[in-house]
């Protein structure tokens, strides 16, 4: 069993559950996860152990975690057993997502704009402020992103 902060934990099972919308038991599992800083993988078993939970509530979430793309697993060779690490392209995975949300958003509200076709100037001016902090985010995630 890893060793783990436990209040820290605590705080990263409500950060994680909220962020990612996910029930209790994954956020732990993902959130475990996190200090498996030198990505050794945990083991199914020591998930059921850990969080004294059943192994279907076990199997459960953590197919949900992989389904969402948050988790991935891997065999060892001559080993029956999954070991579960954390996604290492999820935050770009995430992040894309994000910015698709984002470049969705700034397309309606360019047509909506367009619609609109309105001659005032105050409420011109403060949608070119908001497209402004879109593209901007949009711009520097895409940076970032490509940094990792």
């Amino acid at each position: 069993m890893m060793e783990l902060d436990k209040d820290l934990f605590c705080d990263m099972v409500k950060f994680y559950g909220n962020a990612f919308h996910l029930p209790p038991l994954a956020a732990k599992i993902y959130s475990y996860l996190i200090f498996d800083f030198e990505r050794k993988g945990v083991p199914f078993e020591e998930f059921v152990e850990v969080f004294s939970a059943s192994k279907s509530a076990v199997s459960s979430n953590l197919n949900l975690l992989l389904n969402l793309k948050i988790i991935s697993d891997f065999n060892r060779i001559n080993e029956r057993k999954r070991f579960f690490v954390m996604n290492e392209k999820f935050m770009k995975i995430r992040f894309g997502e994000i910015i698709t949300r984002m470049e969705d958003e700034l397309s309606i509200l360019n047509k909506l704009k367009n619609f609109r076709k309105t001659t005032d100037e105050s409420s011109a001016q403060k949608f070119e402020i908001y497209q402004n902090l879109f593209q901007n985010n949009i711009s520097n995630i895409k940076e970032m992103l490509d940094q990792l």
